[in-house]
């Protein structure tokens, strides 16, 4: 395989244009939560994306005995401490109805220390369909404001309607096929990717995590965070942990997310492991309060790319009103 192109801070370059947009979706970001008690009729003050937790658990991340040489200096230790979110990726916690499956899988990793060294939201589909930071951050805004503000849908629908051309791409439409035959499927058998880029020191890298035998119809009658809480309380739970390296950017675009990677192979880095009984209580303030904002990650292991830029601040301004809100609420549970 030829060498891995470097990270260059070129790809997560803004423009002036796209700063000022990101500016007004922070307002709208911070909007959001405001009045996001309202929105999900609840008693707590939510993310603005994946607001459902379905649970957190504990867990580890057991490094590879196998790991490429020049891959060893970033996991030089046997394993890593992990905390973990399952949640789903709707802004507003419905109640009554089937969630679609949109599911995230967020982990926190630290040292045996409780140092942090990296935050990664995986999904369970691995593309974005906006490319454009100015296309994306007006739908974002425009959806919040559709909630908030209780706009009419006209609005939002010219949004969408710009991002359609993404969408119609081979490997995006093999991915919704893919999803939608798996729609009912229990969340711990789907794969969950980084979507977008991440630094491996100066190499650029994406990142999946494959689940190992996990029988795809269990708990098919409960509700997802029933079906987890019933998983855990007899099973362990094991997936592999893969990344593929940036080598040429016309196979692995940096700033194009709605195209799979090809002609780079997988590696494997390690095991995520989590033991039955290894849940937390999903609903105590300290978890709910948990934040994943890779940039709080080390230098080394920080998101790349236009789109990824983004995610910095609008974690921040989630997570700061997120605090003031719930602070205000006396969320203690």
């Amino acid at each position: 395989m030829p060498n891995p192109i470097k990270y260059n801070k070129k790809y997560d370059k803004l423009t002036d244009e796209e700063r000022e947009l990101l500016e007004i979706n922070k307002k709208s970001i911070a909007d959001f939560v405001e009045q996001s008690t309202s929105i999900s009729d609840i008693d707590y003050a939510t993310r603005n994306a994946h607001a459902k937790t379905y649970a957190v658990a504990k867990g580890e991340f057991v490094i590879d005995k196998n790991v490429p040489e020049e891959l060893q200096p970033f996991f030089d230790k046997e394993k890593y401490d992990l905390t973990i979110r399952f949640s789903n990726a709707h802004l507003k916690i419905n109640k009554n109805k089937k969630d679609l499956p949109a599911y995230g899988f967020s982990v926190k990793i630290k040292d045996e220390n409780g140092n942090l060294l990296a935050n990664y939201p995986l999904v369970n589909f691995p593309l974005f369909p906006i490319n454009s930071v100015s296309t994306f951050l007006k739908l974002f805004t425009s959806v919040n404001r559709f909630y908030v503000k209780k706009w009419s849908s006209f609005s939002l629908m010219i949004q969408i309607l710009k991002i359609m051309p993404s969408i119609f791409t081979g490997s995006f439409l093999k991915n919704i096929i893919k999803l939608i035959s798996k729609r009912n499927d229990f969340i711990l058998s789907f794969d969950f990717h980084s979507v977008g880029a991440y630094k491996l020191g100066e190499n650029m890298m994406k990142i999946k995590l494959k689940p190992r035998s996990i029988e795809r119809h269990f708990g098919k009658k409960l509700k997802v965070k029933n079906s987890i809480k019933s998983y855990f309380k007899t099973h362990n739970f094991t997936a592999d942990v893969l990344i593929q390296l940036c080598y040429d950017l016309k196979d692995q675009p940096i700033n194009k997310l709605n195209v799979e990677w090809k002609n780079s192979p997988y590696i494997k880095i390690g095991e995520v492991k989590i033991d039955k009984n290894g849940l937390l209580n999903p609903a105590s303030c300290d978890n709910e309060m948990l934040s994943f904002n890779p940039f709080e990650s080390k230098i080394f292991f920080q998101p790349v790319g236009k789109i990824q830029k983004l995610r910095d601040e609008a974690y921040k301004v989630s997570i700061q009103t997120r605090r003031k809100m719930n602070k205000l609420l006396k969320y203690n549970k």
